[in-house]
């Protein structure tokens, strides 16, 4: 066989068998693997020593001495050497190590081929390595034997403790289950070699919850070994199950686990009163629905096993007065009050209670043992209660002309109690306004205070209360109803006020109005209205009424000569009548009017010709009437403008009166004038420096316009009298000058263009300036004009210039 073959074979060879040649080697000291170098490693020889002539194959072989070792050995030690038949001892021969751990876990002495560790290994980590090993010529660095492969299997130890998985273990069994019922299995592991020894052989065991439990020891199934536990003795139990590795030998590792296992509840257990009887009190006026007590009756199970419903025992007249319920939070029985109670007809009730599960199992008690009873007896209490009416509602019936004093009806109210104490009544004034009835309060009887109207109220509710007379004064109250009955006291009218007309051109026999009517009565039998006319001795022979039988009637026309000329009103009175007993009736008066209908067919109302109609007077005194009226409206109007024309006049004539006042210190006659051309026109007198300033103690004065003008006629009247001579004028024109030389306030008098009076001696009448003026005129030219001549003075009063002739 060749060595090529041989090497592809151990490659491929599985690891069971390695380890089973790695046994059979260790046994055999100095055992030597025979290899042949295959022809690739022949011919390069042959090539190597130049001969060209193939020769058979030598056997060379690897020395091996050992090929495993133990875990977690910390001292480094020779596990095995690789030699080649070439190795004469010369060290000409170089072995190579790689591989898994090679360098790391492993090394090779290059010149001996031994191997050692290089440090602690753990099997746990990596059970096996492997390597390749090479043997090169030192001289020609070629192989001397082909690569190979080789593995070092790491002998295992008891190094690890067993380890308990899917923790913690929970489980519930039903309670009174039988012996060797599967409560759980527990699982542990060992991490050590299965296959070398009994390093990870386990076994199990109860350390706690013995003897209501049990393990097997080789597959860890945990069961029951103590019969019929009871869930409501006991209800959770703790077991602990220890795993040991080596078969449980000495020198072994050891765990524990700890089991929680539950009893789930099964019904065998039945309800149970506490006690035979049950007593209660109750207030007779307590409320339907009051919860009067509660019972209960225990039962060891719980969850559905537990749930059970309360009945009471089938008594028809003490059930129908109580009722039980079942409260399933709690599951106790409310004893509920169905019915009123009353101390004075039954003050005791006894009765039985019933407690029965829902749920029963007849694998662990009797049917009969899943219900229990119980007595129940219930006091009622006697309270003091206010009186009661013998009816709930009163309803009675009055006619409104009832008298004062008529007997409507009465209301009875009762105590009930023992004692029976007295009771008065009367009426709540608060609920009643109308105050139209009273109560005796002694007997009730209700009466009328006052007159009914039906009209204005048709039904009265009256509230009467009933009050006992004890000093607790409990008292209850009764509505009373009271209807009034309808009467025929009430006349019939039209149902409206109608405002007919008539139009010029109707014929005999044409409807003019349709007429209705009411009445505030209320007949049983409905209402019904007769229409006529007031009986006369002589026939209407206008118009006259036509009844419709369905209350309602029109008014006819008799005739066709119906003209505004003629007449433009008829009165025409209409008698309506009910059908009551006695029967009524009322007349109205209508007014028809005549009117010229527009093509239409209707009357225009509210115009002029309507209000003509009405009062008495033809078209034509109406629009003349009207013309007067708009005439008197434009006169007012334009006295108003010219009133409001005057009055802005005299209000511009007043600021021009202001400007033409004179100072005091100037005398009337002492006139300003200036013409252009004139004499004097060209004289020009001192100008003020500073502009007048009126005196602050003096009041000016406002002449009236007829003043100033009587004024100025008289001073140029006066003129022609008065000279330079004269004293009046002297003392004057000497008054002025003293007055102003002493008043600050007046500007001064020489600055003032003033002239005394005309001038003598001229034959054209110019005026000569006065004496104390100081400035020189020009001398007097003679005029042609021998004729009077004409002076315009400077206007005095409010701006109106005026010519003046002398």
């Amino acid at each position: 066989m060749q060595w090529k073959d041989m090497h592809g074979w151990t490659v491929k060879m599985s690891m069971p068998s390695v380890l089973a040649m790695v046994t059979v080697f260790s046994i055999i000291p100095g055992g030597v693997l025979s290899d042949t170098r295959s022809t690739q490693g022949l011919e390069a020889q042959q090539i190597a020593q130049g001969s060209t002539h193939l020769h058979r194959r030598l056997k060379r072989g690897w020395i091996w001495k050992q090929l495993f070792v133990p875990e977690e050995d910390p001292t480094p030690r020779v596990i095995g050497q690789l030699k080649s038949d070439y190795d004469r001892g010369e060290f000409s021969i170089k072995y190579i190590l790689s591989g898994d751990g090679a360098g790391d876990a492993f090394e090779i002495d290059e010149y001996s081929g031994e191997i050692r560790t290089l440090k602690k290994l753990d099997r746990e980590e990596k059970a096996f390595y492997v390597l390749q090993a090479q043997a090169i010529n030192r001289r020609s660095n070629e192989p001397v034997e082909p690569q190979s492969e080789f593995i070092i299997t790491v002998q295992d130890i008891n190094d690890n403790v067993p380890q308990f998985q899917n923790e913690p273990y929970v489980s519930s069994i039903p309670e009174m289950c039988l012996i060797g019922t599967t409560v759980a299995q527990v699982t542990a592991t060992d991490a050590d070699d299965p296959m070398f020894g009994n390093n990870a052989k386990l076994i199990y065991s109860v350390l706690q919850g013995e003897p209501y439990f049990s393990v097997e020891p080789k597959t860890g199934i945990i069961v029951t070994s103590w019969p019929n536990m009871d869930r409501e003795a006991r209800e959770q139990y703790l077991v602990v199950v220890q795993v040991k590795d080596m078969l449980g030998l000495s020198g072994g590792y050891s765990s524990s686990t700890t089991v929680t296992v539950s009893l789930t509840d099964v019904n065998d257990n039945g309800p149970t009163f506490q006690h035979h009887l049950y007593t209660f009190a109750v207030p007779e006026n307590a409320a339907e629905g009051t919860t009067v007590g509660r019972v209960m009756a225990y039962d060891g199970d719980s969850g559905i096993n537990a749930k059970m419903t309360y009945s009471l025992e089938d008594d028809l007249e003490e059930s129908s007065t109580f009722i039980i319920k079942t409260d399933p939070s709690h599951q106790e029985g409310l004893i509920l009050l169905a019915k009123p109670l009353d101390y004075e007809t039954k003050r005791r009730f006894v009765m039985a209670a019933e407690a029965v599960n829902d749920h029963v199992d007849t694998r662990f008690l009797d049917l009969e043992e899943f219900r229990d009873r119980t007595t129940l007896k219930i006091i009622v209490e006697d309270v003091d209660e206010p009186p009661v009416f013998l009816s709930e509602v009163y309803e009675w019936k009055v006619p409104e002309n009832a008298a004062v004093g008529t007997v409507v009806g009465s209301v009875s109210a009762r105590d009930t109690d023992t004692v029976n104490n007295p009771i008065r009544y009367s009426i709540d004034k608060w609920r009643d306004n109308t105050k139209a009835f009273k109560v005796d309060p002694n007997n009730g009887t209700i009466i009328v205070a006052k007159a009914l109207d039906r009209e204005t109220a048709n039904w009265h509710n009256i509230t009467v209360e009933a009050k006992e007379t004890t000093q607790s004064h409990l008292s209850s109250s009764v509505v009373v109803f009271i209807k009034v009955l309808d009467i025929n006291d009430n006349v019939p009218r039209l149902a409206r006020d109608y405002q007919p007309y008539i139009c010029e051109g109707t014929q005999a026999g044409e409807l003019i109005q349709l007429l209705s009517a009411v009445d505030p009565d209320d007949p049983v039998e409905g209402h019904h209205f007769y229409f006529s006319m007031v009986p006369e001795k002589h026939i209407n022979p206008n118009f006259t009424i036509r009844d419709n039988q369905d209350n309602t009637a029109g008014i006819v026309a008799r005739r066709s000569s119906f003209t505004r000329k003629d007449r433009t009103q008829y009165l025409l009175p209409v008698v309506v009548t009910d059908s009551g007993s006695p029967a009524l009736s009322s007349t109205n008066t209508l007014t028809i009017s005549v009117c010229s209908c527009q093509p239409a067919g209707h009357c225009p109302t509210g115009g002029v010709e309507a209000l003509a109609l009405s009062m008495g007077v033809s078209l034509q005194t109406l629009l003349g009437i009207v013309v007067c009226f708009i005439t008197l409206i434009v006169l007012s109007i334009l006295m108003l403008v010219v009133r409001r024309h005057r009055r802005k006049q005299q209000e511009k004539l007043e600021v021009e009166g202001k400007e033409l006042e004179l100072p005091e210190t100037v005398s009337q006659k002492v006139l300003y004038y200036g013409e252009t051309g004139g004499v004097g026109a060209d004289l020009n007198f001192c100008q003020p420096a500073v502009p007048l300033r009126r005196h602050p103690r003096r009041r000016e004065r406002r002449l009236r316009r007829e003043d100033v003008r009587a004024s100025i006629r008289m001073s140029l009247r006066e003129s022609h009298l008065i000279g330079p001579d004269d004293d009046v004028f002297r003392q004057f024109i000497l008054d002025r000058l003293t007055e102003a030389d002493l008043d600050p306030y007046v500007p001064p008098f020489d600055c003032l263009r003033t002239y005394a009076y005309e001038g003598s001696g001229s034959p054209t009448g110019s005026l000569s300036s006065l004496d104390s003026s100081t400035t020189e005129l020009e001398p007097e030219q003679p005029v042609s004009n021998p004729r009077t001549s004409t002076v315009r003075l400077t206007p005095w009063y409010w701006g109106g210039e005026e010519d003046t002739i002398f």
